[in-house]
């Protein structure tokens, strides 16, 4: 009795650790220290939340994105550079020169080129030919420099656009094809500037013949009859992976009248 009198003394204090009385027959309360200590159980929504920050967030504020990206895209315009000034330094037997001013006043480009036979790298698979395309991949567009050139450059642009809006920070696969797309749009976009022609020695599949007599488009007969280069391998594949991954449903983000983007 002494000592519930005292806690309704003045001056009396009562410690959250104290027992509290429970009247018979109620089911007993917890310390109050108990109550406060409790971690509380957090919302569906903060958890998602967090979750979607972890796994989402600005590509423009990742470390790992930007290195992806510029490190494939700066090797991959080296890899094209490089492999360019060796076809043409080594594979006609002697180097051949591309000066832009003959490139421009020449009717034909092939009269630029030394006659030369093909360097077989694998029979029927592989082989190196030098040729001076005037056109775009595969030598479509010949003569269309200044358009294909905006081409590009819109190319490039809109890449940037896809690593910033549509990838997430950690898909480093989508990093890496996008700056595939790059190299190999700056390595095409660096000839034109440069030669007014783009460089080309790959020729796959030499030789080899449709079956049943067809013919392509141009009319040729061969199953592959163009002659490209690593710029335009960095493009086919990442415009691959890209497709690939559009199909599987990473749709690019569309933006309604309101400037509002919906997946």
């Amino acid at each position: 009795m002494g000592a519930l009198l005292d806690r309704g003394r003045p001056g009396s204090r009562t410690t959250p650790d104290e027992a509290v009385i429970t009247p018979p027959g109620q089911p007993e309360a917890p310390p109050v220290s108990a109550a406060i200590d409790a971690p509380s159980p957090a919302s569906p929504a903060t958890t998602s939340e967090n979750a979607t920050s972890s796994a989402g967030g600005s590509t423009l504020r990742s470390p790992r994105a930007w290195i992806i990206l510029l490190a494939v895209a700066l090797l991959g315009l080296g890899i094209d550079l490089a492999s360019k000034e060796w076809a043409f330094r080594t594979i006609a037997g002697s180097p051949v020169v591309v000066e832009r001013e003959q490139v421009l006043a020449a009717g034909s480009l092939a009269r630029l080129i030394p006659p030369h036979p093909p360097v077989v790298v694998v029979p029927k698979v592989l082989e190196f030919t030098l040729v001076l395309n005037p056109g775009a991949v595969f030598g479509i567009g010949a003569g269309k420099r200044a358009f294909f050139i905006v081409v590009t450059i819109a190319a490039i642009a809109f890449a940037g656009w896809m690593f910033a809006r549509w990838t997430k920070p950690d898909r480093g696969v989508l990093h890496a094809a996008i700056g595939l797309l790059i190299a190999g749009a700056l390595g095409n976009l660096y000839d034109r500037m440069m030669y007014a022609c783009v460089r080309d020695f790959i020729h796959p599949l030499p030789g080899m013949k449709l079956p049943f007599g067809w013919k392509l488009p141009n009319g040729s007969t061969e199953i592959w009859p163009y002659v490209s280069n690593i710029a335009d391998l960095f493009l086919l594949i990442a415009i691959g992976v890209l497709l690939v991954q559009s199909w599987r449903g990473g749709k690019l983000p569309r933006v309604d009248a309101a400037g509002d983007e919906r997946g």
